[in-house]
Parts: C-alpha cells; sequence; structure tokens
C-alpha cells in the first residue's frame, strides 16, 4: 500500500519532497530526478531550491528526466517542457544543464524517440525519485485513461480534457494547445525508485480516492502505484476530501517512527 500524506498547504508537502531529495542526495550526489511540469510541482521545486541555497548543497551531478514534452511545439516556446523546466527547476536549483533530458519531439526522431528515452533512463540506471501530478480524469505524465499499465514512452494524443485543462497555459486557447505528445508510460514511470505524487485542490479528490482506494484499472492510470514498493501520495485535505480511510491513513502518518524515511 502506497503512503498518504494528508498535509495543510503546498508548501507543507513541497518541503516533504524537497526533504526526501536531500535526504537521498546525502547517499548519492549523482542522484536521477524525474521531473513533471505543471502547476502542482511548483512548491516542491522551491522548497528544494531554498534547501540547495540554504545547505550549499552540490547538486553539480545530479541527473533530471522530464516526464514528458509536446509534440510540434519549438523547444524554445515558453511552455514547451524544455522551456518550463529550464525556468523552473534547472535554473533555480541550480542544475547541470547539461545533465537534463527532454524527449525528442520533432517530426524526425519520432519513430523511435520513445525508445530512445527509455533507453538513456537504463543507462542512467534509472529514475531515483519521480515528482508526479494527477489529471482529473486520474492521468499521471499524458498516459491518458485506458492506457497500458505497461506502456514504455511514446508518442499520444491527448485527451480533450487534458488540452482544455492544459489552455490556461496558452492565453486560455485551446487551440493554441498541441494535439500531441511524447511522455514516458506508466511502465517507465514505474520503474522509478520511489513515485511521489502531489495533489492538490477539491477538483483532484475523485482521482485522488480512485487512484488510492479504488481498483487498478488503465482507465485511472495513477492506480497503478498501488503495486509499486515505494509510492508516496502527498494531498490536501481537499483533495482527501473523498478518501474513505483519511482518519485511517492520518493516524499512520501520526505515528510513523521517526527513523523511518519518506
Amino acid at each position: 500500500m502506497a503512503e498518504v500524506l494528508i498535509v495543510k498547504s503546498q508548501e507543507e508537502a513541497g518541503e516533504i519532497y524537497a526533504r526526501a531529495v536531500v535526504t537521498a542526495l546525502a547517499r548519492n550526489p549523482q542522484l536521477v530526478l524525474g521531473l513533471a511540469t505543471g502547476s502542482t510541482p511548483h512548491a516542491a521545486y522551491q522548497a528544494l531550491a531554498r534547501r540547495v541555497k540554504e545547505d550549499n548543497l552540490d547538486v553539480s551531478r545530479v541527473q533530471g528526466f522530464a516526464l514528458d514534452e509536446y509534440v510540434g511545439l519549438d523547444p524554445e516556446h515558453p511552455e514547451s517542457y524544455h522551456s518550463v523546466i529550464f525556468r523552473e527547476v534547472v535554473e533555480p536549483v541550480g542544475l547541470n544543464p547539461d545533465l537534463i533530458h527532454v524527449p525528442h519531439s520533432d517530426i524526425d526522431t519520432l519513430p523511435h524517440a520513445g525508445a530512445d528515452y527509455d533507453a538513456a533512463i537504463e543507462a542512467a540506471c534509472g529514475v531515483d525519485i519521480q515528482i508526479l501530478g494527477i489529471g482529473t480524469d486520474g492521468h499521471i505524465g499524458f498516459n491518458e485513461p485506458g492506457s497500458s499499465l505497461a506502456s514504455p514512452t511514446r508518442m499520444k494524443t491527448l485527451a480533450e480534457q487534458t488540452r482544455l485543462d492544459n489552455a490556461r497555459f496558452f492565453n486560455n486557447d485551446v487551440n493554441q494547445v498541441p494535439m500531441h505528445c511524447i511522455t514516458q508510460g506508466v511502465g517507465t514511470i514505474m520503474k522509478a525508485k520511489h513515485l511521489v505524487l502531489l495533489a492538490f485542490g477539491k477538483s483532484k479528490a475523485q482521482a485522488v480516492a480512485a487512484s488510492i482506494e479504488g481498483p487498478i484499472t488503465a482507465m485511472c492510470p495513477a492506480s497503478a502505484l498501488q503495486m509499486h514498493p515505494h509510492a508516496t501520495f502527498i494531498v490536501d485535505e481537499a483533495a482527501a476530501s473523498e478518501l474513505k480511510q483519511a482518519e485511517y491513513y492520518q493516524w499512520v502518518a501520526r505515528h510513523k517512527p521517526q527513523w523511518q524515511e519518506l
């Protein structure tokens, strides 16, 4: 069963994530981070940047692998995930840009881009900590409902709801949101050593409940995390509002041994 932490704020969630990364970094200076985009991980990246600065941590050998990328969007476009990750993670945290990987999404490389990306992750000895958000329909990365739970990195067509959700990054114009993407598959994501899924707000409550307490099904890709040996859900009270076992998760968290890490 995944660990479920119910927190008061996004900032508290961010501090928990940052603490996990710092702890792992102390053991392995060549840590490999899985990097998600969107609004959900903002506080986590901000907290990590603060810890790196305050503790004067050496992150020069840390690698990063983006979760996904739009197809057909110039890498220099401000909303390409290449740009977003460099703007919101690489620069604030001080990561080495040469060690940050984003899926190639140009037409010429698409036929083999997914296999190449999975091979690069494997060559790096896998992702150590993968941060995830969750869609209102339970998607992770751009793995929409119906995606195989064993899927590799590949090109996908975005669901209309996902395009509508992401229109806020494109002047609220859904027509500017790309139709296709390349995304780490659920199978690829599940190979990471530690999965940390963040969710905030009432709009995510149904998806969170389905992922943690519902059946494991391709119709809710995040439900695959139930099968992972080290998965952590960090959710605020609104996102946890439909969890039937919320009180139990809080009881477990309060009585967690001090020596036990995230």
